[in-house]
């Protein structure tokens, strides 16, 4: 008996969401999407019931991408579907799990798998924040309802908030992918992001842009000459915020520029003379989504290494040296992403590690996610049914065909090889580097480059599927043509 046939009793059990039976109008799509917007604001705003103050945020900078916050039931985001999403398309890419997606059985077996491995994701990313290193200290105490808590206690209660925060994001995505516009994986983000966007320009004190700049426009902040270093080194890189300003403007413009360039691959219908349309090849064709997956394998690095500082006190000083609980030599250190100009402009003396050190580090990041957004790129292709083969297949079933090819599957698999892995590298790497490079400068609300990436483009997309909607809507016999019903 193979490992399906001994799995499929719990992977078929395992709670799912009922898919809608007929058609979902848009405006009741749109309110399932605006109420899980409002319930995500709203479990990011409940504190962690027998919290202490003193919490390490282990996260960091990774916050903007995970979707979470932190001290709240929404403590780990998305974090733990994502890591799960990684080990899925690992195994599935190395052949380990013999599922074939096509096969509804399958289907159902793989979905299970994903929502088991959640779970389990869940609860070991939980664990080590309540109960080691006191990432997240708990009250030695509690009374609770006239009963009293004692500190293992306090803690366990703590891990189960957690646990069920975690467990809620997942059928909460569901939702959203079923009954609403999107997915929530990717509104979660859009929410983080622009939470952290709009609180960046606006909060009232340092570190708001517009604050910042009221305090050099009415002289609490020295500049000194303009032409000095300081001056100019204050005005671009901090209270001025002007380099972050020109690479969050910049993200914009070029996310939109590139989800824009695309190769438009002629249709027409088999049976019906005159019917054509183009299928696209965006440059971007993977879409900015597995990003998320490279940064949420550094993520997970660098809570190894915060598990590993904390717990053994004998660390060798090669796998990593940590002040302030952040790394500052070592292999963690190394493999810790760029996050803000801080992080590498050695010369300003900001940065107390060697020039040497510093640019191993820059050349291990660009080569992490140029490398990885690549390989992360072609294996979400593969995975969600867009590759070559695929394409292939339901250009066939829908009935259409390239004009000057005959009708046939393999023919039309031929032609979309020669654009579809090409361009997903070539999209993979470019996003790599922009996340990167945005990172290296900077932006506002310190969103990282990643988040604003994937914001931007979750977007861009998100509005091109609300614009589909409405035009299913008001063409009934189009959605009829596409499967929609």
């Amino acid at each position: 008996m193979g490992w399906k046939e001994a799995a499929e009793p719990v992977l078929t059990r395992m709670p799912a969401v009922r898919r809608p039976e007929g058609h979902v109008p848009f405006k009741r799509k749109l309110a399932w999407t605006a109420g899980i917007l409002v319930l995500y604001f709203f479990l990011t705003n409940i504190s962690l019931l027998g919290s202490a103050e003193g919490a390490t945020d282990i996260f960091g900078e990774f916050r903007s991408i995970l979707a979470g916050e932190q001290g709240s039931l929404m403590q780990v985001g998305i974090g733990p579907i994502v890591t799960a999403s990684i080990v899925l398309q690992l195994l599935g890419g190395a052949n380990l799990l013999g599922l074939d997606t096509d096969d509804p059985r399958d289907q159902v077996l793989y979905q299970g798998l994903q929502k088991l491995l959640v779970v389990i994701m869940t609860a070991l990313t939980a664990l080590p924040m309540v109960f080691a290193g006191g990432f997240l200290p708990a009250q030695q105490s509690l009374t609770l309802g006239g009963l009293e808590f004692g500190h293992t206690q306090v803690q366990t209660l703590m891990f189960a908030q957690i646990f069920v925060g975690g467990i809620l994001i997942l059928y909460m995505d569901e939702v959203v992918s079923k009954w609403g516009i999107g997915s929530g994986i990717g509104l979660f983000i859009i929410a983080s992001v622009s939470q952290r966007l709009v609180t960046g320009f606006i909060q009232p004190d340092a570190g708001g842009f517009f604050y910042d700049w009221y305090r050099i426009i009415t002289g609490q902040v020295e500049i000194g000459s303009i032409v000095a270093g300081d001056g100019l080194y204050t005005l671009l890189l901090q209270d001025g915020h002007i380099i972050a300003l020109l690479t969050t403007l910049l993200i914009f413009g070029i996310v939109v520029y590139a989800e824009s360039v695309r190769v438009e691959i002629p249709l027409s219908h088999a049976r019906v003379k005159g019917a054509r349309g183009r299928f696209p090849v965006k440059l971007i064709y993977a879409s900015v989504l597995p990003m998320i997956l490279v940064r949420a394998l550094q993520a997970n690095i660098q809570f190894m290494g915060q598990i590993l500082n904390s717990q053994w006190a004998g660390m060798p000083a090669a796998l990593g040296t940590y002040t302030d609980g952040q790394p500052t030599g070592g292999f963690f250190y190394y493999f810790a992403p760029i996050y803000s100009p801080d992080d590498w402009m050695w010369w300003t003396g900001a940065v107390t590690q060697e020039a040497w050190q510093v640019l191993i580090r820059i050349s291990i990041d660009l080569t992490f996610m140029v490398i990885g957004g690549a390989i992360f790129a072609i294996f979400w292709v593969e995975t969600t049914n867009m590759g070559p083969k695929a394409t292939a297949r339901q250009i066939q079933n829908s009935g259409m065909q390239i004009p000057g090819f005959r009708q046939n599957v393999g023919v039309i698999e031929k032609v979309m090889e020669r654009y579809i892995p090409q361009v997903t590298v070539i999209g993979g790497a470019l996003v790599g580097l922009l996340a990167v490079w945005a990172n290296m400068l900077g932006t506002i609300g310190g969103v990282t480059g990643t988040g604003l990436l994937l914001a931007v483009s979750i977007t861009y997309k998100l509005y091109e599927e609300i614009a589909e909607e409405q035009m299913m809507e008001m063409h009934p016999m189009m959605r009829e043509m596409f499967g929609r019903e």
